[in-house]
């Protein structure tokens, strides 16, 4: 029997290493699926509910294996739904191939159904590399830099398969004119800055006397190179939330993560240095970086498209953070004066005081930040962890103290609602012998994460490690808006596009075979992540917490945590006593210590 074209792409695959695709059938990819039958399911075909979830999926597996994630749906409504998985991919440079199906080649141009303009439409999200196939000797060469340029450049790409095409006879292209061979692999490579560069660079660090580092994903296999260049520094170390398991969090000097997810202590960090050393990092948020003119700046990253971003810098490294860090260290000069060191260790020891203290604080019923707390005592030494977007994330990124081989990733810079639960199930995939955990808000478990739960049941028996906990925050409101509503518009909830449903989660899961638990008292949350962690399947946990416990932002004052208590006045008149008598008078849990309310005078510092 010839080798058809959709025969050579899994062989193709194979040969890549690729031992998953994470997809959804349709018969624009019919091709396909049949030589998946052909194959003996090689690569493993991950069926996923939704295209969507299947490219988050993808990107989970990537973001956490370090490999290339492979995702593949139908022509035209599969193919669009894939778009936000992708772009969550292409905003947080994960490296992602999709193949996705098309009508046949003579139906092209003529209004047919579910005909899209597929190479139109992905022109964008798949930037680095969009091919379609119109004949098989093509192939390898496609499918071959899809997978290379997704790798070496940290993007997305994908390949458009007109299903006439899958079922033709492979050929491969012949030693002739405008043929075009390939072959496989991607060569292992680190590039450096020069050594002019290094002693630029060197020079502007070791004028500082207040370094601050800030270091993203791209630091995260550099974890000992940057701590040894913050010792030497004396600096502190703030995180961007993508790099919030690049460095310990137990370190004194680990401030935390940065932005209006972020920490009081990165905040001042940034405030009062004089001199800034990103790795790694795109950071977006300016206003959270040191003003202009204050600060002496060098960057270091791997891509020289992206140095030179969000910050006047200095000078730009262009290089391999561990390499560029080691060839950096030799020339700076450690520190005598320990002042500035002492400082910041002594701000971060008061943050994480201030959130054991906000995580006592009472609430109706629980208050979301002490479930979050609580389970930072309860963390897996090898746990992989996975936030969703919304308040959820605030929390994770304030309360969670990762360490050693603990993983962790969010929707870095697209911020989409959903990814929680299907990065969690890509990093089973990736990592079927590690516990994998995600915190989700209940908008985003509505969106799609409990269809994704049936994926989690149709897999699960086939992990090493069977624990995948979900936790969802059940407060009946989409409460990231609700609070950005109140602190950026001084306007009270507008229930008809906030307030969602309650749900019973953890009986959806027991419907489906999974183990699940509501959660309606504080007293209860500690043994419901204790029993969640000690099952012998996956588990959704339903905390049932209170909407009405503000994501401050580190640099909130008093005035404007008290203008949106005000807003919840407005419009919810039944809370109001509560607010009154709650919200307000625990204003100081939410900010660390009266010293910060410098807007407020003659307050003094403890009351």
């Amino acid at each position: 029997m010839s080798m058809k074209v959709s025969d050579h792409v899994l062989e193709r695959l194979r040969d890549w290493g690729v031992e998953r695709v994470f997809a959804y059938p349709g018969d624009g990819i019919n091709g396909l699926l049949a030589a998946w039958g052909r194959a003996d399911d090689n690569p493993r075909f991950i069926q996923a509910r939704h295209e969507e979830m299947a490219a988050f999926e993808a990107v989970g597996y990537a973001k956490f294996s370090g490999r290339v994630g492979v995702c593949a749906a139908t022509s035209g409504p599969g193919a669009i739904h894939l778009l936000n998985g992708l772009y969550d991919a292409k905003l947080d440079h994960v490296p992602v191939v999709a193949i996705v199906g098309q009508t046949n080649r003579s139906a092209m141009g003529g209004s047919y159904q579910q005909e899209v303009d597929l190479l139109t439409l992905y022109k964008d999200v798949a930037s680095d590399f969009c091919e379609m196939v119109t004949v098989p000797e093509q192939l390898p060469n496609v499918l071959d830099r899809a997978m290379r340029t997704a790798m070496a450049r940290r993007s997305v790409t994908a390949v458009v398969l007109p299903a006439d095409v899958q079922e033709l006879d492979y050929s491969p292209p012949p030693h002739a004119f405008k043929m075009v061979p390939s072959s496989l692999g991607m060569p292992h490579y680190a590039p450096v800055p020069t050594d002019e560069d290094l002693a630029r660079a060197a020079e502007v660090l070791n004028a500082g006397e207040k370094v601050a580092l800030l270091v993203g994903q791209g630091a995260r296999g550099a974890r000992q190179e940057v701590m040894a260049v913050a010792e030497r520094l004396g600096a502190g170390v703030a995180k961007a939330l993508l790099g919030k398991d690049a460095l310990d969090d137990d370190l004194p000097y680990v401030t935390g993560s940065i932005g209006l997810l972020g920490t009081r202590p990165s905040y001042e960090l940034m405030r009062d240095c004089d001199t800034l050393l990103v790795i790694g990092s795109s950071f977006p948020y300016t206003q959270f970086l040191p003003e202009f003119g204050q600060a002496r700046a060098v960057q270091i990253d791997i891509d020289p498209h992206m140095v030179g971003l969000r910050y006047p810098f200095e000078v730009n490294l262009v290089g391999d953070a561990r390499e560029a860090l080691t060839r950096l260290l030799p020339l700076l000069e450690a520190r005598r004066n320990t002042a500035w060191r002492k400082k910041v260790e002594k701000d971060t020891a008061r943050w994480w005081e201030v959130m054991q203290r906000r995580a006592a604080v009472d609430a109706d019923p629980i208050n979301p930040e002490y479930v979050a707390h609580t389970l930072n005592d309860l963390l897996p030494d090898d746990v992989i962890l996975a936030s969703d977007s919304g308040s959820a994330a605030n929390w994770y990124a304030r309360h969670l103290k990762l360490r050693g081989a603990m993983r962790g990733s969010l929707s870095g810079t697209l911020a989409t609602m959903g990814p929680g639960v299907p990065y969690v199930i890509g990093a089973k995939f990736a990592h079927g012998d590690r516990p994998a955990i995600a915190l989700v808000g209940d908008g985003a478990m509505q969106m799609n994460g409990m269809a994704e739960l049936i994926t989690v049941a149709k897999y699960w028996r086939e992990w090493e490690d069977p624990r995948l906990i979900v936790a969802v925050l059940n407060n009946q409101d989409l409460n990231q808006v609700t609070w950005e509503m109140r602190a950026m518009e001084g306007a009270p909830q507008f229930l008809p596009s906030q307030s969602i449903p309650d749900v019973a989660y953890a009986d959806f899961a027991r419907l489906i075979g999974l183990d699940g638990i509501r959660i309606e008292k504080p007293g209860d949350v500690q043994g419901a992540w204790e029993a969640a962690l000690a099952a012998d399947k996956p588990c959704v946990l339903d905390f049932v917490t209170d909407p009405a416990v503000p994501p401050v932002p580190p640099h909130a004052t008093l005035d404007q945590i008290e203008a949106a208590a005000t807003s919840i006045l407005k419009g919810d008149s039944d809370r109001a006593g509560m607010v009154r008598q709650g919200l307000k008078a625990k204003v100081q849990e939410f900010l660390p210590g009266g010293r910060h309310r410098e807007d407020r005078p003659g307050a003094e510092d403890g009351k």
